[in-house]
């Protein structure tokens, strides 16, 4: 009898101990964190262009800065920077801040063609109805908060610095930019309604949304640098054909058309261009920002100039472990539709030649060993710790063309 009670509660026991340790383990595999949260996903930290870019004999240029030296502005503030550089060589343009500052630590103001005064006026006396300016941006690693103004183009009608209208690359929602263009003359006349620099009050503001899907000052998009080019193009006299564009990343991500943006006024065009850092409230910390490869244009300018084998930097390590190793990919198009390039693994060096040393050309390239001139090519990467966990790939970035040697 007692030995069959013992048949009885024995059973009941193992389930009892058992039970417990199932569910704990469902739970824990439930909470598991993925890999690709572990594993950092990596970015393409910039690229080794080549010597001579285009800018530098192109007549559509108006302006072209890489920050390897001083360079005279209408107005300048802050010095360059030789520790940080897109190039690896030269230096770039200090835009960070100082915890509680409002007035980053540079800033430049371009002046060209009918700008109304000052001694540094480039390619003075033309007349541009349509520019297009572009720079590269690289927020220091883990960067926090979203400053309020990177740049504008702008048409200054006096010497005064009354403004016709105004071009603004500001900030938008959560960690986007966006455009914020404003009209200083009534309406389609040729009145300008502006009393001086920056008579908000005044001016006609024309709508600052939707803004960039790219949320460039995340601390996801931090620790590389970007492409940020920008545009705008005055109405034609009487209508609302005026425009501004911006793209991030060589993607169009954000768009204002049918502008009127200076009524029936002819006497000036837009003639400034000027680079911020300015951090409306205040930073909330001390972090560092950097500018290069300053071009404005009166054509569209896309990405720098690079060899037919170009060097690649990833950006360093940052998780749990080392990093093991890390593999590139390359495409002609921000889908990945045509990928035509793929890495073998990079092992812990930090750089990669495109060559058929250290990968494959395929699709359109296959056979080939070198990337060709006249197009523009995107990259993705990832990256494996010494758990052996890889990351996720990084969406299609860092877009370059290439030149002929």
């Amino acid at each position: 009898m007692l030995a069959n009670v013992f048949l009885v509660i024995i059973p009941f026991v193992i389930v009892f101990f058992i039970l417990p340790v199932q569910n704990v383990k469902k739970t824990t595999e439930q909470q598991c964190v993925p890999d690709s949260v572990i594993t950092e996903v990596p970015h393409i930290h910039s690229i080794g262009i080549s010597e001579f870019q285009p800018q530098e004999n192109d007549s559509d240029v108006i302006w072209y800065d890489d920050f390897n030296q001083e360079r005279k502005y209408l107005e300048s503030s802050g010095e360059i920077d030789y520790s940080e550089s897109f190039s690896k060589d030269g230096g770039s343009m200090k835009a960070g801040f100082k915890k509680g500052d409002v007035e980053g630590e540079g800033g430049r103001k371009l002046a060209f063609g009918d700008f109304p005064n000052g001694s540094m006026v480039v390619k003075k006396g033309k007349h541009f109805d349509e520019v297009y300016w572009r720079i590269y941006v690289k927020h220091q690693y883990g960067w926090e908060g979203a400053p309020f103004k990177m740049s504008r183009a702008t048409s200054i009608v006096s010497e005064k610095w009354q403004q016709a209208m105004i071009a603004h690359v500001w900030s938008g929602k959560d960690n986007s930019l966006t455009l914020d263009p404003a009209s200083g003359v009534y309406g389609q006349s040729d009145s300008i309604i502006t009393n001086g620099y920056n008579d908000f009050k005044n001016l006609k503001w024309l709508g600052n949304n939707p803004c960039s899907t790219f949320q460039i000052s995340s601390g996801t998009e931090s620790g590389y640098w970007v492409l940020v080019e920008a545009s705008a193009k005055l109405n034609t006299p009487g209508k609302s054909d005026g425009s501004c564009r911006l793209w991030i990343d060589g993607r169009l991500e954000a768009e204002r058309t049918n502008l009127n943006l200076k009524g029936s006024y002819a006497k000036h065009g837009i003639n400034a261009v000027f680079l911020e850092s300015y951090w409306n409230g205040g930073a909330c910390k001390t972090e560092g920002r950097w500018y290069d490869n300053f071009v404005v244009s009166q054509k569209p300018i896309g990405p720098v100039a690079c060899p037919v084998n170009p060097v690649l930097y990833k950006t360093p390590y940052h998780g749990l472990g080392k990093m093991e190793t890390w593999e590139v990919e390359l495409a002609t198009d921000f889908s990945g539709s045509n990928t035509v390039y793929k890495s073998k693994s990079m092992g812990t060096n930090d750089s990669i030649t495109i060559n058929a040393n250290f990968g494959t050309f395929t699709g359109s390239l296959k056979g080939k060993f070198h990337l060709i001139a006249g197009y523009t090519y995107f990259c993705r990467v990832r990256q494996k710790c010494s758990d052996g966990l890889w990351s996720d790939w990084s969406r299609w970035h860092q877009p370059f063309n290439v030149a002929e040697n």
